[in-house]
């Protein structure tokens, strides 16, 4: 049995201590207890205690004295906020030097309760945890707290003593970055915008991807091309990194690291890290170490250990990260990483929906996870918590998260970047998964379930259950279609079924029914609601289809159009941001828009004499749309057979255009396929575009033409592509071929798919 109650989980946790209670910090709103800073407490520490102050002040209703340790007497009833002498004196064993920067000590002697930890962070954690843990403070979101009412406030023996193993931590979501959220949720990483007051966070210099950063080609590679990869026998900077076997390179390379660092010396962490692409150098000496350590990891672990150890000279405290990604992800026979050397390592290719030290898709992480901790005494992982191609799709990896950052911790991860829905607000539970996220960092033995359960009962109040049950549902869903689940997503086809559809949406009618009349639930059920909606939108026609082929109910919108147009507002009304990595939400509102705004299309000619049951009509609003705005768009077209088609520029190549094929079309084969497209041209011959069909899963075209201008220049042709057996994973795509003297645009209007 679940239990759910929000803040009743802390009183039922206090029921069961076995001990008696320590101390009597308020009764009936009053108390005679003091807050006693201690002596030679830094700024955090003195924040610490401030922030006991006020939080007790709205608990219990009285607001203690803060003073100095010196004026206090040291039998005095206190609550010493600080390394002190008093602490070490009464625990003589208590090692404050092992506690790291953010380790914590919360402890009671007699009339006395000690909150401390290392610096600088570490007593501003004990606060917070005794604040959450023991008094029952909840700080959900930046701005939605719970602080419970307690005028009578006792507190149990307590005898706690905690180092977090991992010592960077990040929630890489939008509202987990505000910098006193962000502490309070015992975050500290890059992007965390900590205060100094609050402790400050790590700082990677560079960030990542900082060969270009370092030696910027524009100012280096005229004079020295040899510093830069030989591709195909020619030194390059374009899609290419350093020659990490030239030795002046690597001079220069390691006086401009220094330079960063005098500038900011507190930072920590400095990335010394490969650019966002391949291109390796494979001149003959790069080639034959990578070839000696069975890696290219190995040449750059040898090129960042001699560049960490003449860092080390000036800086001995400063660790150099690199990067294990891509092309380097897999670890090197030979070469170690240097002690002041982490090696951040990415999942970038995983499968989140299964864990990673079990599932066997993620099998080759977990060998090179396992490789590098067997090498490297310290780790830090770079993990995928979202889909970046829509984040406003359902994402169910929840059941992920706890043995992912288990296993990390266990291969000797010191850090761990959790990237979410940093864009955006309107993801799929982003203010859950923050929450979630920041607790398991800090303990990962932490119960994921009991977690969830905590924040929907405290945040969602009685839809709590119905929520529950719907994030249940998605789980099992994505479970049960047993597909790789990664986080570049286009469409929930692989997993979401009309039934599991259906289901979501009676479970958030619940929900929205138990917080009727409370307009602030009301409106978080409503944010939580936008993946669901989203996910009937983004399929609609495929899920219409399904719905009827198999004879079961579309509980989706029945006028998509308004549907549209509600989901759009709420999701401006929540400041949604970006719909997926680095794209602006107001680019899937035109979208939507105009694909739910056609009229009824016309029958195609070749279908006139058939029977509907023998062929199916793809209209342009079933179509996606790729880098939208550039590469392509939804326009107005009179020409077309609804009134709308996709419009693609002529001056690129991309497969701007595609129609991935849906479930529902699968018991239909085999089929010839149809294209209707038509060009705007400035010539009267040559290539006005190229067509296909291409399988995902086999990395295969199926079928590729190029269409010649003439053909398609006076109005919508169809365009036959043969008959094939359809399925999953395949797509029908359209590209121009870059030749915008000749073709100004090409036009999608739609596609055909006629049972043979």
């Amino acid at each position: 049995m679940r239990l759910f109650g929000g803040i009743v989980v802390v009183a039922l946790l206090l029921a069961t201590v076995e001990s008696a209670f320590a101390m009597t910090l308020a009764k009936d709103g009053a108390s005679d207890y003091s807050i006693v800073i201690a002596e030679g407490a830094i700024e955090t520490e003195r924040r610490a205690a401030k922030e006991l102050q006020e939080h007790l002040a709205l608990v219990t209703g009285v607001t203690l004295p803060m003073v100095e340790e010196t004026a206090v007497a040291p039998d005095a009833k206190q609550i010493v906020v600080g390394p002190s002498q008093r602490l070490t004196a009464a625990f003589p064993e208590l090692d404050l030097d092992a506690l790291g920067h953010d380790g914590i000590v919360l402890k009671t002697d007699g009339d006395t309760l000690y909150l401390a930890g290392g610096r600088p962070r570490g007593t501003l954690y004990a606060v917070y945890t005794f604040l959450e843990d023991i008094v029952g403070c909840r700080w959900w979101t930046s701005a939605e707290t719970f602080i419970p009412t307690r005028p009578n406030l006792e507190i149990p023996v307590l005898d706690t003593v905690y180092t977090p193993k991992l010592r960077y931590r990040e929630a890489f979501y939008r509202d987990a970055l505000n910098g006193i959220f962000a502490a309070r949720s015992k975050c500290n990483g890059h992007h965390d915008g900590v205060p100094e007051e609050y402790g400050g966070h790590y700082q990677i210099l560079g960030w990542c991807h900082t060969f270009y950063q370092l030696l910027p080609p524009e100012e280096y590679f005229e004079a020295h091309p040899d510093w830069y990869s030989e591709l195909n026998g020619e030194r390059s900077h374009e899609g290419a990194q350093l020659c990490l076997t030239n030795d002046a390179m690597r001079a220069e390379l390691t006086k401009n690291a220094l330079e960063w660092i005098r500038k900011n010396p507190a930072a920590g962490m400095i990335s010394i890290s490969q650019n966002d692409c391949h291109g390796n150098c494979q001149c003959a000496n790069c080639a034959a170490i990578e070839t000696e350590e069975g890696s290219p990891s190995g040449l750059l672990v040898r090129f960042v250990n001699a560049v960490a150890e003449d860092i080390a000279k000036e800086f001995p405290d400063m660790l150099v990260e690199t990067l294990a990604y891509q092309y380097t992800r897999k670890a090197p026979l030979h070469a170690k990483p240097r002690e002041n050397v982490v090696i951040r390592l990415c999942t970038i290719e995983c499968s989140f929906a299964e864990p990673l030290a079990t599932a066997t898709r993620n099998a080759d992480f977990r060998r090179d996870m396992e490789a590098w901790s067997a090498i490297a005494g310290k780790l830090y992982v770079w993990d995928y918590v979202t889909n970046f191609r829509q984040y406003l799709l359902p994402h169910p990896n929840y059941q992920s998260l706890a043995p992912n950052i288990r296993f990390f911790v266990e291969n000797n991860c010191i850090g761990l970047f959790e990237q979410g829905d940093t864009g955006s607000s309107c993801g799929d539970f982003v203010e859950l998964r923050a929450w979630v996220l920041a607790h398991l960092m800090w303990d990962p033995s932490r119960d994921p379930d009991a977690l969830i359960d905590e924040f929907l009962a405290g945040y969602y109040g009685p839809a709590a259950w119905p929520l529950r049950r719907y994030m249940d549902r998605m789980r099992d869903a994505v479970t049960q279609a047993d597909v790789h689940f990664g986080c570049f997503q286009d469409t929930t086809a692989a997993w979401l079924r009309i039934e599991d559809l259906n289901a979501a949406e009676a479970l958030f009618d619940e929900a929205e029914a138990a917080v009727e009349g409370d307009s602030m639930l009301e409106a978080r059920v409503r944010r939580a609601r936008l993946p669901l909606t989203y996910a009937w939108l983004n399929r609609y026609e495929a899920l219409k289809r399904s719905a009827r082929l198999q004879n079961r109910l579309f509980l989706g919108p029945d006028d998509p159009a308004a549907a549209t147009q509600a989901f759009i507002e709420t999701c401006e009304a929540f400041n949604c941001g970006s719909y997926a990595e680095g794209r602006p939400f107001d680019q899937l509102a035109a979208v939507l828009r105009a694909r739910f705004s056609g009229v009824e299309a016309t029958v195609p000619e070749v279908c006139k004499d058939l029977p509907t049951d023998r062929w199916l009509d793809v209209q342009d609003n079933e179509f996606r749309l790729y880098n939208v705005g550039e590469s392509s768009s939804f326009v107005d077209d009179p020409a077309a057979s609804d009134g709308k088609a996709a419009r693609m520029p002529g001056n690129h190549t991309q497969w701007a255009v595609q129609f991935p094929i849906s479930d529902d079309m699968t018991a239909r084969v085999p089929q010839r396929v149809y294209i209707a497209v038509r060009c705007d041209s400035k010539a009267e011959t040559g290539s006005a575009m190229q067509l296909g069909i291409y399988d995902a899963e086999a990395r295969a075209a199926v079928n590729q033409q190029t269409v010649p201008i003439e053909s398609t220049k006076d109005g919508y042709q169809l365009i036959d592509l043969g008959v094939h057996t359809l399925r999953p994973g395949m797509y029908v795509w359209g590209a121009p071929v870059n030749n915008p003297g000749e073709v100004d645009a090409i036009y999608v209007d739609r596609i055909v798919f006629l049972l043979e």
